[in-house]
């Protein structure tokens, strides 16, 4: 593992740690806000900060907690911000779903599904009038998919040929219900062939290939200057099963907002044991009893900033 491999392992870490401190304080209904955790979102996330140049941009949707922590957000701005005191990364005016951090590159993040992605095309066509060389990123989701603000963006970039990278983060839930039990599929990949834009898919939670990947399409992006769109598959950890009538072991929810009900914090704080977790994936890595090793003066670290 390289010194910049072992610093992204370190943020994924950090990440999940700090996510799973904040997951203790919603159990204690310290926040006065909802929050969306992003646990199993850790991975894109790192690899976009270490991506983005400092002439760029990223907008960001109500579940932005990764990107905040990925971007420098320390863990104590972001508990303050939530319980809306002063001394939270923005000074406890913006929350959680609409926390943005401009200083850090954050310029804009909406709570409102699909309205970040028509504000990206406007962010990218003004970078483009004064010819810079930066890139515009814009995160959404799969649910955000079915709303005409998708396509209409798309066709707004291809149609300018702006320098916008669209990050789809696909979860496979939409609130509290699969993708799968209420619509059709939605095949991204042919619908940027048909738009003819630039297209990328990532699996795996690798995040030194992640951030290979994105380096070089950055650079077709500018190069080529047209609009790119990356489907990351993830899952959204943390699940539960709710209790239903019709299910005899309950119903399994992938909960949206607010507490992970079985997620809890240990020396190695994995949430599952395969490729979707993050965290799972350091341990295939050649520092994986370092890390092991780092992680419990990490968690008592950080638990002291809360103290």
């Amino acid at each position: 593992m390289t010194a910049n491999e072992d610093f992204l392992a370190h943020e994924v870490l950090r990440s999940r740690i700090a996510q799973l401190l904040i997951n203790e304080a919603i159990r204690e209904k310290t926040f006065r806000v909802p929050v969306h955790l992003a646990m199993g979102h850790e991975a894109i996330a790192v690899a976009v900060a270490n991506v983005r140049a400092p002439r760029d941009q990223v907008l960001l949707s109500h579940r932005n907690i990764h990107y905040q922590l990925a971007f420098g957000a320390s863990l104590k701005s972001l508990y303050d911000e939530y319980a809306l005191l002063p001394s939270g990364l923005a000074g406890g005016q913006l929350g959680s779903m609409n926390l943005s951090n401009p200083a850090a590159g954050i310029l804009y993040t909406s709570s409102v599904l699909g309205n970040n992605l028509p504000v990206a095309a406007g962010v990218a066509l003004a970078e483009q009038s004064k010819d810079s060389d930066a890139v515009t990123f814009v995160v959404t989701g799969d649910g955000a998919m079915e709303e005409g603000s998708f396509y209409e963006t798309l066709l707004m970039l291809r149609s300018q040929n702006s320098r916008c990278i669209i990050l789809v983060e696909n979860n496979e839930w939409s609130l509290a219900t699969q993708i799968s039990e209420r619509r059709c599929p939605i095949d991204v990949a042919s619908i940027t062939k048909g738009f003819d834009i630039a297209y990328l898919r990532l699996r795996g939670n690798d995040v030194p290939r992640y951030v290979d990947a994105l380096q070089a399409l950055r650079q077709e992006v500018l190069d080529r200057r047209y609009p790119a769109v990356v489907e990351v598959d993830l899952k959204s950890l943390g699940d539960w099963r709710m209790p239903n009538p019709d299910f005899p072991d309950g119903k399994y929810i992938n909960y949206h907002a607010g507490l992970a009900p079985e997620a809890s914090l240990s020396d190695w704080p994995t949430l599952r044991d395969d490729e979707w977790d993050p965290v799972h994936v350091l341990l295939e890595s050649k520092n994986a009893a370092a890390l092991r090793a780092w992680a419990p003066s990490a968690i008592a670290k950080m638990r002291s900033e809360l103290a």
